[in-house]
């Protein structure tokens, strides 16, 4: 779907991305993650043709944006970090401009305005001023007008700033709903949203891909395993000395700690487990086994928080050692 190798993008004589090389699967929900400058939203640009790079290649379904910027726009839904709306029109009639701009033919435009609105769940504002909506509901209608021409690429630049917690949550809802039929590529700098939302996660620092997987394989390759905290609720006669030693014997559990309980009541203990592999299925199973009601089960928030750090943590890059392409002309859409 996306294939990008040795990107750079200049501003003057400053890299902002580079040297990049990453390919991204259709359908998946990718996570562009890293610290602010680290070059997210430049790299979310050129994939929109916003901008266009200083060298090397970005192609979308086999087309350079280069070569033919015009056709790789009709395949992407941009939404940036400020949404691109116009807040005197009601939400159905900008929906209805945008997908005219888009292309969809005028006998489409109705039907198609109106699956949208109930796939982003904007049915009971469809004829409300934009300018009076709450923050959340306009994020929903800058995500409504990336993908009301029906884009294969969905590029999502910060889509949940701003917004509250049962709003993020609405939010990442509707962003898995988009996979599939949709490749989504979304950028941020919290690595919770990016693991709840994402079946794959790029780290970029400093303009370049420093890791790439899963949250479970990013950890592995840091710190050579998993922690995960583990809250259940114990049945009389499994004391806490009883679980421990279980849990040890699963394969791969190389520690078990006890910790403060997460949860109230009577015989609820909090676990954390150190694994040499990602075996919380076996974990679980071990748990029911014995009789426990599995409360909660969370990768372990200091170990995303120090995977996030590391990896992100920016480096000193002098500018030398950046692209051969270092002079100040580059191309600009």
């Amino acid at each position: 779907m996306i294939e990008i190798s040795d990107l750079y993008k200049y501003y003057g004589d400053y890299r902002a991305v580079g040297p990049l090389t990453v390919t991204i699967e259709r359908g998946q929900v990718v996570g562009l993650l890293g610290l602010n400058g680290a070059g997210k939203t430049t790299t979310l640009r050129i994939l929109a043709c916003d901008l266009l790079p200083t060298s090397g290649q970005v192609r979308i379904d086999g087309t350079d944006v280069v070569d033919d910027p015009e056709r790789i726009r009709a395949k992407v839904g941009y939404l940036p970090e400020t949404p691109p709306l116009y807040g005197e029109m009601t939400v159905r009639e900008y929906l209805r401009f945008v997908a005219q701009l888009r292309g969809v033919s005028t006998k489409e435009v109705t039907k198609r305005v109106s699956e949208i609105l109930g796939l982003t769940e904007l049915e009971g504002v469809g004829d409300t001023i934009i300018s009076t909506l709450s923050h959340g509901f306009r994020q929903r209608v800058g995500i409504a007008q990336s993908i009301v021409h029906r884009p294969a690429l969905v590029v999502l630049d910060e889509p949940i700033s701003g917004l509250d917690p049962v709003q993020i949550v609405e939010m990442r809802r509707l962003i898995r709903s988009l996979s599939g039929e949709h490749t989504v590529l979304i950028s941020s700098h919290i690595l919770s949203e990016i693991s709840e939302t994402c079946d794959r996660i790029l780290v970029i620092r400093d303009g370049q891909i420093a890791a790439s997987g899963t949250e479970a394989e990013l950890s592995a390759q840091l710190h050579g395993g998993l922690s995960i905290e583990l809250t259940v609720g114990r049945p009389e006669g499994v004391d806490l000395a009883a679980l421990s030693a279980r849990l040890r014997a699963v394969t791969h559990v190389e520690r078990v700690e006890p910790l403060p309980p997460r949860e109230s009541g009577n015989n609820v203990t909090t676990l954390r487990l150190t694994m040499a592999e990602d075996v919380r299925q076996a974990v679980v199973s071990c748990v029911t086994n014995l009789g426990c009601s599995l409360l909660e089960l969370a990768r372990a928030q200091r170990e995303l928080e120090n995977v996030f750090l590391q990896l992100s943590e920016a480096r000193t890059v002098p500018s030398e050692t950046a692209s051969p392409n270092t002079s100040n002309t580059e191309a600009t859409s």
